[in-house]
C-alpha cells in the first residue's frame, strides 16, 4: 500500500503492512487529513536489525518523519497511538481528535480499549489462530478461533454497544480516533471470518457506516487482497 503526494516525496513513512490493524489505523489518520504517506514492509516473522533500531517494544508500525531525518532512530515513532497523536498536530485539520476537553478524554479511552482489549481477543483469539496457522503450512486453528468468539467478544461488543448507545459516532457528534481504533480492530476479525453481528443491531449499523468511509475502507481492501490470496473464503465460526 502507498499513499504519494504527486509534488514531491511524503514526509510520512509507515514501516509495517497493511494487514496491521495498527498500521491501518495510522494510515487512515493520514488519509482523513490528505497527508501524504508511504508505507514499507516489514517482515513481522524475522525483523530486520535496522528495524529494531527503531521499534524497542518489536511492533509495527513505527512512522518515520522524513523532515525531521531519513536514517535511523532520529525522527521515527513507534507506537501506533503515539503516531496517531503526532499525525493529529503536524496535520490538525480536519481534527480527528474532539475538541470538548471530556470528549477528547473519553475518545483516548475507547481507543486504548479498543487496542488493548478488542485487538488482542480479536487478533490474538481469531486472526492468528487462522492466518498465522496457514502461513506456518497448517490447518487453522478453528476451536481456537470459535472459542474467541463464542465467548471472548460478545462481552466486548456488549461494553462497545453501551458506549455507542444511540450515537452516530464513539464519542462526541463526530468521526474520531475512536472510532477509528474500534473499527480497525473489529475489522481484523473480518479479514478471516464470517462476523455475524445479529444480536449487537446498533453495533453491526455502525460498523457498516464506519467501513464505508475511504480512509477505513482503502487500507482494508489492500489487506484484504493479500489475505485472500492465502484464505480465499472467510470461514464460519458459529
Amino acid at each position: 500500500m502507498s499513499e504519494t503526494t504527486t509534488a514531491s516525496t511524503p514526509d510520512f513513512v509507515l514501516y509495517g503492512s497493511p494487514v496491521s490493524p495498527f498500521v491501518r489505523k495510522a494510515a487512515a489518520l493520514c488519509i482523513e487529513k490528505g497527508a501524504g504517506f508511504d508505507v514499507e514492509p516489514v517482515n513481522i516473522m524475522a525483523m530486520p536489525d535496522w528495524f529494531l533500531e527503531i521499534s524497542p517494544m518489536k511492533r509495527i508500525p513505527v512512522l518515520r518523519d522524513r523532515s525531521v531525518a531519513t536514517q535511523g532512530p532520529a525522527g521515527t515513532i513507534a507506537d501506533s497511538s503515539a503516531i496517531c497523536a503526532y499525525i493529529e498536530r503536524k496535520h490538525a485539520k480536519p481534527a480527528v481528535y474532539p475538541d470538548n476537553d471530556f470528549d477528547f478524554g473519553r475518545a483516548l479511552a475507547v481507543e486504548e480499549y479498543a487496542d488493548t482489549v478488542l485487538a488482542p481477543a480479536g487478533g490474538l483469539g481469531i486472526f492468528r489462530p487462522i492466518f498465522f496457522s496457514l502461513m506456518g503450512g497448517k490447518q487453522p486453528d478453528i476451536d481456537t478461533a470459535k472459542q474467541a468468539w463464542a465467548n471472548d467478544l460478545p462481552p466486548i461488543f456488549d461494553q462497545l454497544t453501551n458506549e455507542l448507545g444511540d450515537k452516530e459516532f464513539m464519542v462526541g457528534e463526530s468521526f474520531s480516533i475512536a472510532d477509528v481504533a474500534v473499527t480497525c480492530c473489529f475489522m481484523q476479525i473480518a479479514l478471516v471470518a464470517n462476523t455475524p453481528m445479529d444480536a449487537w443491531p446498533s453495533l453491526s449499523a455502525y460498523f457498516e457506516r464506519m467501513q464505508a468511509r475511504p480512509s477505513i475502507a482503502g487500507p482494508y481492501a489492500q489487506a484484504d487482497g493479500f489475505i485472500r490470496k492465502a484464505l480465499p473464503e472467510r470461514l464460519n465460526l458459529t
